[in-house]
């Protein structure tokens, strides 16, 4: 059977960087907007980026609200 282990990708340290953050999600979501805004994909590429991008929004807001939202609860 073939060996199910997923290749590890090294830092400029040399250790196992696997990090990814919630700013790094938001610095994503933003960049993909601006993508969109600018024309970066074609159209029958919009639905997957779109449909991506809602999946990434919706994940953001539950697990960090908007500043305006957190503060009302």
């Amino acid at each position: 059977m073939e060996n199910q282990e997923q290749p590890q990708v090294e830092s400029a340290e040399g250790t196992a960087a696997q990090e990814l953050s919630i700013n790094d999600l938001k610095n994503l979501r933003t960049i993909v907007d601006m993508a969109v805004r600018r024309g970066a994909f074609g159209a029958a590429e919009v639905s997957a980026v779109g449909a991506t991008f809602d999946r990434i929004n919706a994940f953001l807001n539950a697990v960090a609200p908007p500043a305006d939202q957190a503060s009302e609860a």
